[in-house]
């Protein structure tokens, strides 16, 4: 079958059809253009597809408000979601281009050669049919010659026998006819022989032209269509090739929104609400039974009462159900330290309240404690990273300014000193920031570790702690309240009041000290030294200073020894001698100091380098 079919062309088969082949080969290259179309068409919509995917993804990308919400699984998903969407558009896009590069471009030039050659070859057989065309009436005008010469030659030769029979004509007469005869029939042999000669060169211009001059055009006319089929097929099969090759990033990305999905957790989301928006604090406690037989109402439970609204917030200031705390309430905390009665022992815890108050947002002390602690834990996050970024350049300058030192002609190390004392004053100003807010963490730790240990914190019923029903709880809360005061002393750098007095005097160093390197006070030397205070009590006849330091101090976890001495240059470091033995009573949180106590009775407590000593942590 494929010998016979090869066998069979245009040029054999269809001989006679020159006006059909051509009207053919034009519907077929008008076809391939209209294929050409679509493919371009298509190419539009692919790019378009991929532009309204890019646009749809970037309409839906989250806010920078909305930034926050996006830690839920849900919402990360829908994130990565989106960014294999955007990877999937460019899929598309990569398609598009290619159509472009590879299909469409050489389809349109086929067009263009398949035309020209069509036209060409087209050329070609008209002048083949016309040099036919000519030849033939070549031959017809010879044919007539030679048909009017044989008739005239018969009609003289006629005339000739007619005359020659005729007696009665005179020999000129019949010599007359005997030439024209003569001349006749030169003529038509003449013509014969033209028209022997036009019959000869038609046949054989006309055997030329259907066996090899127009088969010939035939042929070229069937390998430009075969051209043109072959491309037609070589075109699809490089669309499909073209699409296919994106199929395993297509896969890719589709692979990439179903690992997207697998990670949505609900149990997940649901703790991460519950620690997005958890306050820290308990319920609100009873509303206590106000007996007005027994003479004068309390009236801390009356303001507790009067101060509490079905919105969940409370009148005057204070805690409001969503755990926040207003400014009034901020204001309250100006009288906790009156049970000492000093005027001033008031002042100074006067002024410990007002720089507190000043420094109220940067402590984040007006969040409830559990946003506290998440707040204040980015922000020391943020700090290590500027300080180790810093390290890095002061290293980088160090170095630089060594290479300077080993060869003068590369730069003067002078130029690099400013630059390292800058560097230096910001790792410094770092440093000190990332102990505040250290101190302003413990500070929440050790709250919420004690409210634990008691029940607390709880949402009171009231404007304040010291609405309480009996005097002596009031001045449980009121003791409680200069306590929470005094963390946030110690842990605000910016109050400088432990001054170092002479043997014997008394001294006020708890939470009052200025150290950049830990904000905490060096030492904790009681206040009953004071003892014009002591009638301020209350009716609660225990020591209030045992108290006041066994909720305050931090316990021992280890013991550690210094390995070589150390001077306290700073507030909030204190000195140590070679191997002299300290509780340890905090470790190194990453800044490089670590926090101790004397051993010997003597309360005192600071910082030391954590490469200044050995330490020994007890097994719990």
């Amino acid at each position: 079958m494929t010998a016979l079919t090869e066998s069979m062309n245009w040029g054999t088969e269809l001989w006679d059809q020159y006006d059909n082949l051509s009207i053919h080969t034009l519907k077929g290259i008008d076809f391939l253009e209209k294929y050409g179309h679509f493919v371009r068409d298509r190419a539009t919509i692919e790019s378009e597809y991929a532009y309204k995917l890019r646009r749809l993804v970037k309409s839906y990308q989250p806010k920078k408000k909305d930034e926050e919400d996006y830690q839920f699984t849900s919402c990360m998903a829908f994130k990565v979601l989106m960014n294999e969407i955007n990877d999937l558009a460019g899929q598309h896009e990569v398609v598009a281009e290619d159509l472009q590069a590879n299909v469409i471009k050489e389809l349109t030039a086929l067009v263009k050669d398949l035309r020209e050659e069509r036209k060409k070859q087209l050329q070609e057989g008209s002048r083949l049919s016309q040099t036919l065309q000519n030849q033939i009436e070549s031959l017809q005008r010879a044919k007539k010659a030679y048909d009017k010469a044989f008739k005239e030659a018969e009609k003289a030769i006629e005339g000739f026998q007619k005359a020659d029979a005729d007696f009665n004509l005179s020999r000129a007469e019949v010599e007359k006819h005997r030439t024209s005869m003569a001349q006749k029939t030169q003529a038509c042999d003449q013509a014969k022989n033209e028209y022997a000669v036009q019959l000869q060169q038609t046949n054989q211009l006309q055997k030329q032209h259907f066996r090899s001059g127009l088969p010939e055009v035939f042929r070229q006319l069937q390998e430009l269509d075969e051209k043109r089929i072959k491309n037609i097929k070589n075109f699809i099969r490089s669309s499909v090739d073209i699409e296919r090759n994106v199929f395993p990033i297509i896969n890719k990305c589709l692979d990439g929104i179903l690992k997207a999905a697998d990670i949505i957790n609900e149990k997940e989301d649901t703790l991460l609400v519950i620690e997005k928006y958890k306050s820290g604090f308990q319920p609100p406690e009873d509303f206590p039974f106000e007996d007005l037989s027994k003479g004068g109402s309390d009236s801390g439970s009356s303001n507790n009462l009067n101060n509490i609204q079905l919105g969940g917030k409370i009148k005057d200031g204070g805690y409001t159900v969503k755990g926040t705390i207003t400014g009034k309430a901020i204001k309250k905390r100006a009288g906790i330290f009156n049970i000492f009665g000093s005027r001033g022992l008031t002042e100074v815890c006067m002024a410990i309240k007002n720089a507190a108050i000043a420094d109220a947002k940067d402590d984040l002390s007006d969040l409830p404690p559990n946003q506290r602690r998440k707040k204040l834990q980015q922000k020391m996050d943020e700090i290590k990273l500027k300080i180790s970024q810093e390290s890095a350049a002061r290293e980088g300058l160090m170095k630089m300014k060594g290479v300077y030192e080993g060869n003068p002609a590369l730069g003067d190390p002078r130029t690099i000193e400013s630059q390292l004392n800058e560097c230096s004053h910001r790792l410094e100003k770092l440093q000190q920031d990332l102990v505040r807010y250290q101190g302003y963490l413990d500070e929440v730790i050790r709250g919420n570790q004690n409210n634990s240990a008691t029940g607390s914190p709880r949402l009171t019923n009231g404007a304040s702690r010291s609405h309480r029903n009996s005097g002596g709880s009031a001045a449980d809360d009121d003791s409680l309240s200069s306590r929470s005061a005094s963390d946030s002393s110690v842990a605000n750098p910016t109050l400088n009041h432990n001054k170092r007095s002479a043997p014997g005097t008394p001294q006020l160093h708890h939470g009052c000290s200025n150290s950049p390197e830990s904000g905490l006070g060096t030492s904790h030397t009681s206040l009953h030294h004071a003892d014009s205070d002591q009638d301020q009590y209350d009716g609660n006849h225990g020591d209030p200073e045992s108290e006041y330091y066994e909720a305050d101090m931090l316990p021992a976890i280890g013991i550690c020894r210094a390995l070589y001495p150390f001077e306290a240059t700073s507030e909030g470091s204190i000195r140590m001698s070679i191997d002299e033995e300290l509780h340890l009573v905090e470790t190194d949180q990453g800044d490089g100091w670590t926090r101790v106590r004397r051993m010997n009775g003597e309360f005192e407590e600071g910082f030391v380098p954590t490469t200044y000593i050995e330490t020994s942590v007890f097994n719990t």
